[in-house]
Formats: C-alpha cells, structure tokens, sequence
C-alpha cells in the first residue's frame, strides 16, 4: 500500500481523499493555489505546498509544479480526483515516468476513451450498443451532408474533444447543417485547440443512465449498479440519484453486462463510469466512457455501503476486486449546491460566506469543504457542496432531501438551494416522469431565499 498521496485538486473532493486516506493510515500532501491557502483540505491534510496563483492554469492545471511538490513530500502515488488533470493523458504519463503511481486510468486508456471518435469504434467492434452515425471524425462539410442524409434528422453534432456542452448542435433539418458545421468547430477549436467533428442520431426524450464500474490489474470487472443523471442543465448534472426510477432488473442486468463489455474492450484499470443514453423503449446507447471518480460517486456509495475512493487506491495499489456485481439496496438522492444564482439565470456568486449551517439527521451526508468566513472564489468551480439523502424508497428520499433543504442556510452568497426546494415539489420529478430536456420546462417561482 501506498505511505503517502498526493491530492492533486482542491475542494470538497480534496476533502473526501484525504478522510479515506487518513482512515487507511496513508500520509496526505495537498497542494493549493493562494486562493485556497486557508481552506480545509490545507487545514486537515498532513503536508501542505503551495503551487502557484489563482489562476487554475499556473496551479492545479501546472503539471510541472505539481510533480515538484510530489518530489519534495516524497508522495508515492497522486490522486487527481475529478476535473482538472483527472483526465489527463499527459499527466498520467509523466506520473509514470516519475515513478509516482497516477491514481486513475493510464495514459494509454485515457488517450483511447477520451476522445469521443476513437471511443466509438472500441465499442462498436466491442459489440456495446452506440447511436447511429459517423464512424469517426468527419473528415469534411461533404461527409457531414452525406452523413446526415443516411443516419436521418434530427442529428446531433459533437466534438470529438469535446465536453460540458461545448462544440455540440443539434441539427433538425439540412438547411441549418452547413451553420451548425461551422460555429461547431469554431467553438471546439477554441476549447480544446481541436475542430475535430463526428455525429450521431439524435435520440428523442432521452435519459442520461451510467452505470458505476471497477476494474483491477487481473482482468477482474464488476458492475455497481446506475446512476440517473437526467436532470441537467446545458449537459451539467444538477442532481442525480440511484437506483433510476426508470430502471428495472433486465434493463439494469443489460446495461450492467454492456458496461462490463466496455470496461473490457478499454482494457480498463480503475474506478470509472460508463455513460448510455436510453430511449423511451428503453432501448440504451454508450455515449462515453469517464476514466476518473464521479462527482456523484456518493450516492452509488450510499446504497451499497462501499467506499469508492478506497477502493480506487486500493487498485491502484495493485489489490484485487471481488468481481462481485452490486445491486442497489436503498434510495439515494444528491443535489449539487452551487455558488450561482437561480433566479439570475444561474450566474455564479462568488464572495464570502457569512452564516453558515448543514442539515443533519438519520440518512442525510454533506460532502462540503465550506464553513462560516469561507471566501467563494471566482476562479473555479462554483459547486460548494453536495447534498445527499438516503433511504428505504424514493418517495422518502425526496421527502428527507425537502427537509434537508429547508435547513440548509448559506448567507452572504446566492445557491441553487432555492431551486432544489421547488424540484422536489415538482410532480414530474416526484413521479420520474422526466428527461434530460425537463430544464427546458420547468419554471422557477419567484421566491426569495431565506
């Protein structure tokens, strides 16, 4: 096992590595921006090193100073945990050279999943169900008309290095194609330094299910149940709960095996995610592949009892899993709390938090990084927390998230909790009669935030 780890990120998921790490007696080293140098992941880890300024770019996103920081702890091995160079090939690679052990797919895998295209054709000649469309990249405007007149309207767009929504259009008929073509691939160029394009059928009244998978260095695969993400926002995840209300066993067991397929055909080694859009026939379609730990790895945790971050370090510590399939013996919901402003069209609220509480009580888990006098700064993400309530039914989940909710105070700043409160009351959410377009519907209600 591993003496001592890096935590390569800063915030509520520093927070969470470092409470596993501590229980499995491995020393932690947090590096932090001088933004972050006084918050708690700074405060609770056993080394601190500072790696540079604010800007993301010139510290969390600075390999060179994050592997300084690694060679002067003396860090065997570097937890990246989500966003930032979680997924980052080059990062992994350099681990390796180094001799540190990158907690997270190799560079090898992550080149092979991330990129959408290439992803595809491994699933595809994996025998994982996938949308119809290109086989790759497109390589001209020609290709992408010709395309398109063979997969059928509406059709989606998307780059190949794409993420979070940018570079994707949806096309509805050949007129609007050469438009979306182009400002598609100014876009992509601009994020990613990449104009790659490929396409795929537009699937109607979709649901975003993944399903949670752990693979080891033996060749041994399992399957931990899904997690439905229907609920978003311009492709981001507002809220996300387990088991699916849409799900049911046979659907769960296919789409189980497809998710082992994939993790397989990856030659996968890790804790990841493999992504599906499913239909209203519930006839479901692998949409991407994500090589890192989840944002919402909590509530697959809270209902099989099982500590995903322990059993990513224990993987890459060379630890065999059982190979045993996980089934979902409770209800968990999480609801992101975020620094924005619901009724200003969700526009971040940096600033500094004044008075301070977390809900409490039987079933309920706050995974949060926040406190009283805590600044929210403008440089990252503006999640600042994560809700999650579990229990026996779904029914009792929403009705424990309402209560949780209305406990929840964050003064000083704007949250998303006001617009939770009204999501829980929603009678299609409550009765999971939704898709990934129910944020295109649903209204907030003037209300202000108390």
């Amino acid at each position: 096992m591993f003496k001592k780890i890096l935590i390569a990120n800063r915030g509520e998921i520093a927070l969470r590595i470092i409470r596993t790490c501590k229980e499995m007696g491995i020393k932690t080293v947090a590096v932090y921006s001088t933004a972050d140098k006084d918050s708690q992941p700074v405060r609770f880890a056993d080394e601190a090193v500072c790696i540079g300024p604010p800007s993301s770019t010139e510290s969390y996103l600075k390999i060179s100073n994050i592997i300084a920081a690694a060679e002067i702890t003396n860090a065997d091995a570097i937890h990246p945990g989500y966003g930032f160079l979680s997924e980052n090939a080059k990062f992994s690679k350099i681990c390796e050279d180094h001799g540190i052990k990158f907690i997270g797919a190799s560079a090898e895998m992550i080149d092979r999943m991330g990129d959408k295209a290439s992803a595809k054709a491994t699933m595809l000649k994996a025998k994982v169900p996938c949308v119809p469309g290109s086989a790759g990249i497109l390589k001209d405007f020609a290709e992408c008309k010709k395309t398109a007149k063979e997969v059928g309207y509406p059709i989606m767009l998307k780059a190949t290095a794409g993420g979070g929504g940018k570079g994707m259009r949806l096309v509805w008929e050949e007129e609007k194609l050469e438009e979306a073509w182009k400002s598609a691939r100014t876009e992509s160029k601009a994020a990613f330094g990449n104009d790659g394009m490929y396409m795929e059928k537009f699937v109607e009244e979709p649901r975003h299910i993944e399903i949670q998978i752990a693979s080891d260095q033996h060749g041994n695969h399992c399957h931990m149940s899904e997690r439905d993400c229907s609920i978003q926002r311009r492709h981001q995840k507002l809220v996300e709960e387990v088991p699916s209300p849409f799900m049911t066993p046979a659907l769960r067991k296919k789409m189980g095996t497809a998710a082992i397929k994939a993790a397989k055909a990856a030659k996968y080694e890790g804790v990841g995610t493999v992504e599906f859009l499913v239909d209203k026939n519930r006839d479901f379609y692998f949409m991407e592949m994500n090589t890192r730990i989840q944002v919402e790895h909590t509530i697959t945790e809270e209902v099989i009892n099982f500590d995903l971050i322990r059993e990513q370090i224990k993987i890459a510590a060379g630890h065999k899993i059982s190979g045993k399939n996980y089934e979902p013996q409770m209800h968990a919901i999480q609801c992101r709390i975020n620094a924005e402003d619901p009724f200003n069209d969700y526009r971040p609220s940096p600033g500094t938090i004044g008075y301070y509480n977390e809900p409490g009580g039987h079933g309920i888990r706050i995974d949060s990084h926040v406190y009283s006098g805590y600044t929210i700064s403008p440089y990252y993400d503006s999640m600042i927390g994560k809700l999650i309530t579990v229990a026996q039914t779904r029914e009792e989940a929403i009705t424990k998230m309402e209560r949780a909710l209305e406990e929840y105070y964050v003064e000083g700043i704007k949250t998303t909790i006001p617009f939770h409160r009204q999501l829980m009351r929603h009678p299609d959410f409550k009765s999971g009669n939704f898709t990934t377009k129910f944020m295109e519907t649903f209204v907030l209600e003037d209300e202000k935030e108390s």
